[in-house]
């Protein structure tokens, strides 16, 4: 399958999902845990069916003869054919946001031709409750709804995204940029914070807690296809990453290179 395809599958996933949540929603059974995923967080029915939408149409495209490796944060790894292509489900992104009925989260899919982050070929996101999509195929740009993005040219941090799951670990390390910044959000989901960078409504990203590859792969391609630059909170490197279900490392992203030095100076400066 070409990448092009890839997105389509992808983009009929999300189109699936987004169609199905008022009835998943309005099920009331979202509060209660059915078990513990692979990635360790605690499964929702809402995470569930979101990942039973994926997988039965990755099953398909599998009976008709492709093959690739899924790895999703409630399943974990599974093999479909001996294919070296990788595909990263992250089924919803900021579950207790939807267990609890506030309208940001979403569901991220990313396929890599390989083992590694620069090897992302195929990046899609959904935000569920509005239907936005964002998406990005290597070297072809980013977009949302259909319409070329790009990340703002601005210099400053206007507004900077932040995630923590432990407030009293995580905001202490990044309280420089948080400082710095006209205005913070904190979405609960990190592939929003992402998608919403790459379309220029968020200057920087950063968390200090160590994400995993399904957390931020599709919204690392989209932010570097839109302009953007994605790296650890020391300025390294995110392609050497392998995909796996561990947790790897803190995230920085910021909407251009001139602001990702700034932000690296401050946030380097004020905790030495």
């Amino acid at each position: 399958m070409t990448s092009e395809e890839w997105l389509k599958v992808f983009k009929n996933i999300g189109k699936k999902m987004h169609g199905e949540l008022p009835e998943i929603l309005d099920s009331g059974s979202g509060n209660v845990a059915v078990g513990r995923g692979a990635g360790g967080d605690k499964t929702y029915p809402i995470d569930k069916w979101a990942e039973d939408i994926a997988i039965s149409a990755l099953e398909k495209i599998h009976d008709e003869g492709e093959s690739f490796t899924v790895i999703s944060e409630e399943l974990g790894v599974r093999r479909f054919g001996d294919g070296e292509n990788i595909v990263l489900i992250d089924p919803i992104d900021g579950s207790n946001n939807a267990k609890s009925g506030f309208p940001s989260f979403s569901t991220s899919l990313a396929l890599l031709n390989g083992k590694k982050l620069s090897d992302i070929a195929v990046a899609y996101i959904i935000n569920l409750p509005t239907g936005d999509t964002f998406w990005a195929v290597r070297g072809a740009g980013a977009y949302k709804n259909g319409v070329r993005i790009r990340t703002s040219t601005t210099e400053a941090i206007t507004i900077a995204a932040f995630e923590a799951s432990a407030p009293n670990r995580d905001i202490p390390p990044i309280m420089p940029i948080l400082n710095t910044a006209k205005r913070v959000r904190c979405l609960g989901s990190t592939a929003l914070d992402l998608a919403y960078l790459a379309s220029a409504a968020i200057s920087v990203f950063v968390t200090a807690m160590p994400s995993r590859t399904f957390d931020f792969a599709a919204g690392m391609l989209i932010v570097q296809e839109a302009g953007g630059i994605m790296t650890d909170l020391t300025g390294n490197s995110l392609d050497h990453v392998i995909a796996g279900l561990e947790r790897t490392v803190p995230l920085l992203a910021s909407a251009n290179k001139n602001l990702h030095t700034s932000v690296l100076k401050i946030l380097n400066l004020r905790n030495s």
